[in-house]
C-alpha cells in the first residue's frame, strides 16, 4: 500500500475522532497527516513525511488551537429572555413598594418589586430594571445625572 494512502486513512480516523471529543487537537493533526499525504505523493522520503506531519500539527497546535478555544468560549453575544431585560428602563404603572407594585418594560406589564426594600417609586416614575426574580422585576429609580434647579 502506498505510503500517501497510508497517510489519508490516519487523516481520515484523526478527523473521525474529533468530530467525537471535540478537543480541537485531532483535528489539526488530521489536517498535518493532510499535508504529509501530500509530500508522499510527492515521492519524498518516510523521515522527511513524518517532519512534514510532525511540524504542520505542533504548528496548528500552538498557533490554531488557542484562537479556536478562545472563540467557543465566549459568551453569546446577544443576551435574550429576561437576561435582555436586566439593564433597561420601564414605566412605573402604580407605586411599587416591597409588597406590590406593576411596571412596563418595552410594552410588557411586569409586577415590580424595589431593589432597595426601604423605598417607595410613585406611580409614573422612570426606573431602570437591575435584576429579574421569577416573574417580578427588580427596579431601582432613575436619577435625573443633570437636575434643573428653579
Amino acid at each position: 500500500m502506498p505510503a500517501w494512502v497510508v497517510w489519508l486513512v490516519v487523516a481520515a480516523v484523526l478527523g473521525i475522532a474529533e468530530v467525537t471529543t471535540l478537543t480541537f487537537a485531532l483535528g489539526l493533526m488530521a489536517v498535518g497527516a493532510l499535508v504529509a499525504a501530500v509530500t508522499a505523493s510527492a515521492g519524498l522520503p518516510l523521515l522527511v513525511q513524518v517532519i512534514v506531519f510532525g511540524a504542520t500539527s505542533a504548528a496548528g497546535l500552538a498557533a490554531v488551537r488557542p484562537i479556536a478555544l478562545r472563540h467557543v468560549r465566549q459568551p453569546p453575544p446577544l443576551r435574550s429572555g429576561t437576561a435582555a431585560l436586566v439593564g433597561r428602563e420601564a414605566l412605573a404603572l402604580t407605586e411599587v413598594s416591597r409588597y406590590s407594585g406593576r411596571v412596563r418594560i418595552g410594552g410588557e406589564e411586569w409586577s415590580a418589586r424595589p431593589y432597595d426594600p426601604g423605598v417607595v417609586i410613585p406611580e409614573g416614575a422612570a426606573v431602570d430594571v437591575l435584576a429579574i426574580e421569577g416573574v417580578t422585576a427588580l427596579v431601582h429609580p432613575r436619577e435625573d445625572p443633570w437636575p434643573i434647579s428653579p
